[in-house]
């Protein structure tokens, strides 16, 4: 009996030494909880990490933060935000935007790259109270996209879809779009390469919203009104079903009718799982575009109105 007793003793005091290391090897996370975002290896999303922090200075706490986005794993399981061969030149933080300053090197980054360290830096710094906004600057120069286009202030919510999710996860297309030529009564044909999306996103969206943004190419005219929102985009069927609002019908553009039509159309059709298009007016097609083209149709694709810029 005294022998049982023995061994029951010896297993209950190996579970309890057990269960402390097990313990002792799960951190322990004390004070205000900060989520620290990083880029997975294969770079295609972020994610985060929790770290605890006891500070509440403003400026103390971001320099904290920020060298906990500059401090990669030992395993090197993931990539810190600012452990890259960029450099961060100095941070100023006024009225509640912080403005990061970097250097060229930060220029030189991939495309997908770029984004998730730009998202996981403004989503991390942003949980600071008293940071409401994030701008990056090149040499004091504000940072422009691959497009030219200057990226702004960024929230929290700038990478957060219409949806309310996180954008966490980015993909590379090539996209081929229509605008308008010179005279506004003909299509250019624009390749877009390496558009940088995210996944959460359709194709078919991304496509209108890059009509939206305007032609790059030298001889492409815009063909849609700027200020138009998009209301949804939806395939059944092999038909693609675009809802804008009110202001698609204000065009602000000396395009022809039938341009701006095919411009949405052709563009749309190009993408392997559309063949006609429909087009809404919050969400109503009982409606005369520019009082000659009935919103009742769905459109094909018309070849007839592709004309060449040019510089082609």
């Amino acid at each position: 009996m005294k022998r049982r007793n023995r061994i029951l003793t010896v297993l209950i005091l190996m579970a309890l030494v057990v269960s402390v290391m097990a313990c002792g090897n799960k951190p322990v996370v004390s004070g205000t909880v900060y989520k620290i975002y990083y880029v997975n290896k294969e770079e295609t999303k972020i994610f985060s990490s929790e770290y605890g922090s006891e500070t509440k200075d403003t400026e103390a706490l971001l320099g904290e933060l920020l060298e906990q986005l500059g401090t990669a794993g030992e395993r090197m399981e993931y990539i810190a935000p600012l452990d890259g061969d960029f450099e961060l030149l100095g941070y100023t933080l006024d009225n509640g935007q912080l403005t990061m300053d970097f250097d060229e090197q930060y220029k030189k980054m991939d495309v997908i790259r770029e984004v998730l360290v730009r998202a996981a830096i403004v989503r991390t710094l942003t949980q600071i109270p008293g940071i409401d906004y994030v701008a990056f600057t090149i040499h004091g120069e504000m940072l422009t996209n691959d497009t030219g286009v200057a990226v702004g202030t960024m929230a929290a919510d700038t990478f957060i879809d219409n949806a309310g999710n996180e954008i966490n996860a980015y993909e590379k297309v090539n996209l081929r779009l229509y605008f308008a030529n010179e005279t506004g009564d003909g299509l250019v044909e624009e390749n877009r390469r390496n558009v940088v999306y995210s996944s959460n996103i359709s194709l078919e969206k991304l496509v209108v919203e890059q009509l939206l943004k305007g032609p790059m190419a030298q001889g492409a005219f815009p063909t849609i009104n700027p200020m138009t929102k998009i209301l949804s985009v939806n395939i059944k069927d092999g038909v693609c079903y675009v809802n804008f609002d009110e202001e698609f019908l204000n065009q602000p553009y000396n395009v022809s009718t039938d341009v701006t039509i095919y411009s949405i159309t052709n563009s749309l059709v190009e993408l392997p799982n559309v063949n006609k298009v429909q087009i809404s007016v919050s969400g109503e097609t009982d409606i005369l575009y520019r009082e000659n083209v009935s919103l009742n149709n769905v459109f094909e694709r018309n070849l007839d109105l592709i004309t060449t810029t040019e510089s082609e």
